[in-house]
């Protein structure tokens, strides 16, 4: 991919070698710069850098808001895009469901964070549709291989640190390290305060949290019918009604609301107005059916995992999980242990194998459950959901985590049509 620019002694700038000529000057990275002698050798009228393009784009007339965690990252971005819309503002967003711009899908899903120029793409096409913000997911690979370089941030922030990609990073703690190396700039930015994880740099530092004194705290909440509480604010206290379920959301919707107001002139009242009109995200806590209630979800870290189970612990939850292959191994056990301690009954199964043999993951996963009395294992999903279907009595609940809004299955380098909505669906319909 190249872009066109005009006012300059080359036509094109491109981030891949192949396209580099004496017409295009090559956008160096710490992606790409192993292929700097080959842009060169083909003629590449110069090389030049993130920050150049940030300044030759003019991509300054955004306000961009990026948001890094190892969970909620989505439903925040995606709440914070809600809002500004609903306020009347024009806003993009960039993240792990693809690229959206004042209300209308542009893109497809791609890597929650593009490449440098992907996303200066998409900010110089938001920049001509009139927008004023771009919010964006910042995934710690992309912190970690500079894919946000030379971008100017207006906000910065923080959900929560827990484990993931451990197959990509060394260790947790380098994990941790990298989330924070986010936050240690004087850029404006917004941090969990209930985080013990988090190391920010206190320069322009604003907070939020239930636990913890913060800048934008929550006094009081409910849980029954929707998330609901009263946010303070210096002297202000002003309440908010939304109709997403768990504690965890408390959080990601106290962060949008926070961050809308740090970024505009909107009072609290107004942002408060319209998170009422906030329904959430696309497989996220998604009621695929009411009677029996039936609940598709995206959490696939243990964590994520706790969280979504937590916020049902007033139920009996029938869950069914699996763990993706060629991803982070230490977490599998951990995942059969949060699944065992919270869920009636668990059924594991496949998710995502990729190259991995679909039954070592399930055995990694098991090595997490002491008793496996209320366990059942069938390594295809179809059959793992059918079962926890047939099983279900009463008010029990059937919860079906790790792909959310994910439409395909990852075996091999192959993807195959898979959706657990639609699956959860169709075989409700044969029951």
């Amino acid at each position: 991919m190249k872009i066109e620019i005009t006012g300059q002694p080359y036509r094109y700038i491109s981030e891949n070698s192949s396209d580099c000529s004496s017409e295009c000057a090559f956008l160096l990275t710490k992606q790409n710069e192993k292929y700097k002698a080959d842009a060169l050798d083909k003629g590449a009228h110069s090389l030049i850098s993130p920050d150049e393009c940030w300044d030759l784009f003019g991509l300054d007339r955004l306000c961009v808001i990026g948001i890094t965690g190892t969970n909620g990252k989505t439903t925040t971005a995606s709440a914070i895009y809600s809002l500004l819309l609903d306020l009347g503002h024009k806003v993009a967003m960039q993240g792990t469901r693809g690229f959206f711009m004042n209300d209308a899908p542009i893109e497809g899903k791609t890597l929650t964070t593009p490449t440098v120029l992907n996303t200066f793409r998409h900010m110089m096409h938001a920049i001509e549709q009139g927008c004023i913000y771009f919010v964006m997911e910042v995934s710690s690979h992309a912190i970690e291989q500079e894919r946000i370089a030379g971008i100017t941030f207006g906000l910065k922030i923080l959900t929560n640190i827990t484990q993931d990609h451990l197959d990509y990073h060394a260790s947790i703690e380098e994990y941790i390290r990298i989330k924070n190396l986010f936050f240690q700039d004087e850029t404006k930015k917004l941090i969990n305060k209930d985080e013990a994880k988090a190391e920010f740099n206190f320069k322009n530092a604003f907070t939020y949290g239930i636990e913890n004194p913060a800048t934008y705290k929550i006094i009081a909440y409910s849980l029954n019918n929707g998330v609901s509480g009263i946010m303070k604010h210096f002297e202000d206290h002003v309440p908010f009604v939304t109709s997403l379920h768990g504690f965890f959301n408390l959080y990601n919707v106290t962060a949008a609301f926070a961050a809308v107001h740090l970024v505009t002139d909107e009072s609290l009242e107004k942002i408060a107005d319209a998170l009422e009109n906030f329904g959430g995200v696309s497989g996220r806590m998604e009621v695929v059916s009411e009677s029996p209630l039936v609940i598709v979800d995206f959490a696939h870290t243990p964590d994520g995992m706790e969280q979504v189970l937590n916020a049902l612990k007033e139920k009996e939850v029938l869950v069914v999980f699996g763990a993706g292959g060629d991803r982070d191994r230490s977490k599998r056990p951990m995942m059969g242990r949060v699944a065992s301690n919270y869920a009636k009954k668990v059924y594991v199964t496949s998710d995502n194998p990729r190259f991995e043999d679909p039954d070592l993951i399930i055995e990694d996963i098991l090595r997490g459950i002491e008793d496996r009395s209320n366990v059942f294992v069938d390594v295809n999903r179809r059959n793992a959901i059918g079962q926890a279907l047939r099983d279900r009595t009463g008010d029990e609940v059937v919860l079906i985590l790790g792909k959310g809004d994910e439409t395909s299955q990852i075996i091999y380098d192959q993807h195959l049509p898979f959706d657990d909505r639609v699956v959860a669906r169709e075989l409700l319909k044969e029951l």
